[in-house]
């Protein structure tokens, strides 16, 4: 029986031609997007999976209750870790750990090899935490000496050729210091959410900065590995109040998250964990879902469309005894050998596309057919010959023999119903794929088009490092004087992000009220250089002496609150005092998914970390090579590795060009796998109705007429999905939206085109089709049997 199924499926196949070919294209797209939305997804819910203790690994996080809300921030004190070890029993190990991007990549060097390097600081217990592991060291002591340094094999190949008989041997840090080797660990592996290439110890960290250790500050980030048996839930409320017993800071307490939560489940909104990535792992699954149903709707559409084809086939069988089991798993034989030679095609355009969809998603991801990924692909396969065939199956396999050899096909309302609404439920996703692929990327054209308050336009700015450190003043200098440098000067840390402090008092506060500050150490020029308006007051200027000045924006003052805020002085913790200069109009300094938040501007040359530059537009490649040539000639020994201040403020907008670009390729995916079907459907519709063509065209009717006739059901169909997509899509969008603070309004237009849009594909695809059967000889159309 089998060898006879085969044998009819391959007849089939070759009698339908047109019909294989729409299901095996529709099938094959629809199974490739799946997969790699598969690869994508799998990738992403196994980042940080791979540390041996992950069921007992915990981040220490805080709650901080401001005026307005509780901000919830993965910053704790320098001490905290230590102190968890000591006092909490349930507590195996603990470390502090710096986030990567505190600082920028390092110099490392031996002899006349150098590169460039991420580094973090973090305490002696970070391999015990984490399972990096080391392929040379003592994990219980690679970083109990601080003048030790532990290294990836990378590093150490690019230093040393080799990973073997390191320890002990010495490593430059930044043409500075010297550390000796303490260890190798393995490659950080890319199923890791921090990428670095050396680990520091901890207190290397606190000889730059010995404010990491009090108790009113934050900064560092806090792991434990509790102990087997211990209670996560203990453990939050024995931590709960440890920032209050240390100090007299009453905003702050602390709480405990899964490590391997932190990835997917970032999202925090008023202390309470609302989201993060795994809102895109459920979006891009749900369009895998819809895009193979799309692609599985083809299939049954067409194969009960062309079952007046088979009946008597159906009814010689029953006649000589099939039984409708057998004919199901007949049909049922057709779909999962369709499904499973659409999957042989749609792995080779995986293979093919892979590269590209990776620079999307930013991405290594692989096809690598190990047992794990062959189940996964074979279950998708073949729930989704199952889904494809098993409607068909059982509509085909239950006409009757009596019925089925006079010709008659009993076509009931239900399935003539259900036929329709698989195409209005295929059509309503492709115009909500429409709808969304024109709000994302009108959203996405608002945000980098949006006037920011500041100009962020052939900017560049740099990492101070050797020379630079003690000599800024001479090196701006000079700077300046390159021809294509407009001004130059030095900042805290870039226009993005920053860190922020809750330690600001001023006349008429109430002491219980804490309010987050950004606070951006910069230097003389740069408010000018990024055309930053002052509303109120002046800008820091060499005329007057600034050194314990401050300005603040407008959100500032509006927390605040004093009416004539110029001369006023503010406490910034510690006793400092600053006299408020003049107010800054507001910038926008972080995503616009969130308002404007109060910032100030202190003028502290010595602590800014990054040298800035605005360079001549038009003329950026010979002042970059230029300086280039001055910064190597000023600052001997280390690489000029720069970047622009607006690849940065893109770069905040990661995911949401990510999704821009991949909706126009799901949404054309869509609108394609369903203009298939529908052409099947109109071709199906034409060749069945070629008499009463014939006849109509006999007696007089124009081929106007006819294609007005075979094109109205389907226009009627594809008018109903449209009213039915409209509302989905204007909630969705209006979803997505709501994530921005500053945001498109959903404009009427946006639908209206998309919905004529979806009218015209379909009467384009079905249009094809009608035009060729009305112009078809009448006779030749009366003489077709």
């Amino acid at each position: 029986m089998l060898k006879h199924n085969l044998l009819l499926i391959y007849r089939n196949f070759k009698r339908f031609k047109s019909t294989f070919f729409i299901n095996l294209v529709g099938l094959s797209a629809g199974l490739a997007c799946t997969l790699l939305i598969h690869l994508w997804v799998d990738d992403e819910l196994r980042i940080d999976r791979f540390h041996e203790k992950a069921d007992r690994l915990l981040q220490v996080m805080e709650h901080q209750q401001h005026a307005a809300d509780i901000r919830v921030t993965d910053s704790t004190p320098g001490a905290l870790a230590e102190t968890l070890a000591d006092e909490i029993p349930e507590v195996e190990y603990a470390t502090v750990v710096t986030p990567t991007y505190w600082f920028d990549k390092f110099m490392l060097s031996r002899e006349e090899k150098k590169i460039d390097a991420t580094g973090i600081y973090a305490s002696n217990d970070y391999f015990n935490v984490f399972s990096y592991g080391l392929v040379q060291g003592d994990k219980d002591r690679v970083l109990s000496d601080k003048n030790s340094i532990v290294i990836s094999e990378s590093v150490a190949k690019a230093l040393f050729n080799t990973t073997n008989d390191l320890v002990g041997k010495a490593i430059e840090f930044q043409h500075e210091k010297e550390f000796l080797i303490s260890g190798v660990f393995k490659d950080v592996p890319a199923h890791a959410s921090a990428r670095f290439d050396f680990v520091l110890p901890f207190p290397v960290a606190i000889e730059m900065n010995p404010g990491l250790l009090n108790w009113g500050n934050s900064g560092p980030m806090t792991f434990v590995v509790l102990k087997e048996g211990s209670d996560p839930g203990a453990f939050d409320k024995k931590i709960s109040g440890l920032i209050k017993a240390k100090t007299d800071v009453t905003h702050r307490t602390l709480f405990s998250r899964k490590f391997t939560d932190a990835y997917l489940y970032g999202g925090y909104e008023n202390g309470v964990q609302t989201g993060g990535r795994i809102e895109y792992v459920i979006l891009f699954s749900v369009v895998a879902i819809f895009i193979l149903a799309i692609a599985c709707i083809n299939f049954m559409n067409l194969s009960t469309a062309k079952a007046s084809r088979r009946i008597k086939e159906v009814g010689i069988k029953k006649v000589v005894g099939a039984s409708r089991r057998a004919l199901i798993f007949q049909y049922m034989g057709e779909s999962m050998f369709m499904t499973f030679l659409s999957l042989s095609l749609s792995i080779l355009i995986v293979d093919i596309f892979l590269p590209q969809f990776n620079d999307i998603t930013g991405k290594q991801l692989a096809l690598q057919f190990d047992l794990r990924m062959i189940l996964s692909f074979l279950c998708i396969a073949t729930l989704t010959g199952i889904l494809a065939g098993s409607y068909p199956a059982l509509y085909i396999s239950r006409f009757s023999p009596a019925s089925v050899l006079k010709g008659k096909l009993d076509n009931a309302i239900g399935e003539l119903f259900a036929r329709k609404g698989l195409v209005v439920f295929q059509f309503s996703l492709s115009v909500v794929f429409i709808v969304s692929v024109l709000v994302i990327y009108r959203q996405i054209k608002f945000l980098q088009t949006k006037n920011l308050g500041y100009d962020k336009e052939n900017v560049i700015y740099f990492q101070r490092e050797g020379r630079t450190v003690q000599s800024l003043e001479p090196f701006l200098i000079e700077m300046r004087k390159i021809p294509g440098i407009i001004s130059a000067s030095s900042i805290g840390q870039s226009m993005v992000g920053g860190g922020n402090t809750t330690d600001l008092e001023w006349e008429g506060k109430d002491p219980a009220v804490k309010v987050p500050f950004a606070i951006r150490p910069v230097s003389y020029d740069v408010i000018e250089m990024l055309d930053i308006e002052i509303t109120k007051g002046r800008a820091f200027s060499r005329d007057f002496p600034d050194s314990a000045k401050v300005i603040f924006n407008q959100a500032a003052m509006e927390v605040i609150g004093f009416e004539d805020p110029i001369g006023k002085t503010i406490d910034i913790g510690g006793g400092v005092a600053l006299e408020i200069i003049g107010i800054a109009k507001n910038f926008h300094f972080e995503s616009l998914r969130t308002e404007v938040k109060p910032m100030m501007l202190v003028l502290v040359p010595q602590y800014t970390e990054k040298i800035i530059a605005k360079i001549e537009a038009g003329k950026e490649q010979e002042t970059l090579a230029r300086l280039q040539d001055f910064y190597v000639k000023f600052n001997p020994g280390f690489d000029f590795d720069y970047r622009f201040m607006d690849a940065d403020y893109q770069q905040q907008y990661g995911e949401e060009l990510r999704i821009s670009k991949l909706s126009k390729y799901f949404a054309g995916l869509a609108i394609l796998i369903s203009c298939l079907g529908l052409f099947g459907l109109a071709a199906f519709t034409a060749e069945r109705r070629t008499k009463e063509i014939g006849i109509r065209k006999a007696l007089g009717s124009s081929v106007g007429e006819i294609v007005y006739l075979l094109t109205s059901d389907f226009t009627r169909i594809v008018l109903l999905a449209v009213v039915i997509a409209l509302p989905v899509s204007f909630f969705i969008t209006h979803q997505w939206l709501d994530n921005f603070a500053y945001r498109i309004p959903l404009e009427w237009w946006y639908f209206g085109i998309s919905g004529l849009l979806a009218i015209c594909i379909a009467w384009l695809t079905v249009g094809t089709q009608a035009i060729k059967a009305a112009r078809i000889n009448p006779a030749k159309c009366l003489k077709d049997e």
